[in-house]
């Protein structure tokens, strides 16, 4: 039931809304913005269903992803360092107003040693996903970060495997895009690597 229907019902409601403003859709803009220290429990919480999508791909006896005494997956890895080391960027992705997801960048090679832009975590919640929202949302980020990145993904991950290629290629200013296998020490599974203009 549309929650503008009492409104319908009652023509003679000096409230009423009119035709248009009922058919006019939500903001679904996409946005990018750096996180603000105050949006850091945001984050935190967000990553807790990054983590729990990521538990499907584990193997039952692996202890990864096993819950703390709180009932939580505990702390994110590196989560921390995000806030203080100047060489990693939390970014949070918005859909209008609502927040969607988060991306997390730092300078760490999948090959080992340093490069430029690493997609350290690239989380969309389930609800804004199939979209096109993730894609637009890297797009946002490759344009603000012009330069060599790289695409890391896990060996399990097949629905990431499969929106990886399509999402970077689809961004206007990307050339050179190559894909390698991880060396089995610094990663296992695909890495793709890309320059932004």
């Amino acid at each position: 039931m549309s929650r503008f229907h009492d409104h319908r019902l009652d023509r003679n409601s000096p409230g009423r809304v009119r035709k248009a403003e009922l058919m006019t859709p939500p903001d679904h803009t996409v946005t990018v913005s750096l996180a603000r220290a105050d949006e850091r429990p945001l984050i935190a919480g967000m990553a807790q269903f990054y983590i729990y999508d990521f538990s499907d791909m584990q193997p039952v006896p692996d202890d990864d992803f096993d819950f703390e005494p709180d009932g939580s997956f505990g702390p994110f890895p590196h989560f921390d360092d995000y806030w203080s080391d100047p060489a990693r960027v939390v970014l949070l992705i918005r859909v209008g107003s609502k927040p969607a997801g988060f991306a997390l960048l730092n300078t760490h090679s999948h090959f080992g040693g340093e490069v430029e832009h690493n997609m350290g975590e690239f989380y969309v919640a389930r609800k804004f996903r199939r979209s096109g929202i993730a894609a637009e949302a890297l797009r946002l980020i490759l344009k603000a970060y012009p330069g060599h990145w790289e695409f890391a993904v896990m060996a399990r991950n097949h629905a990431a495997q499969a929106f990886w290629p399509r999402a970077i290629a689809s961004a206007p200013n990307v050339s050179n895009i190559t894909r390698a296998e991880g060396d089995g020490s610094h990663w296992t599974g695909p890495i793709w690597s890309c320059d932004a203009s």
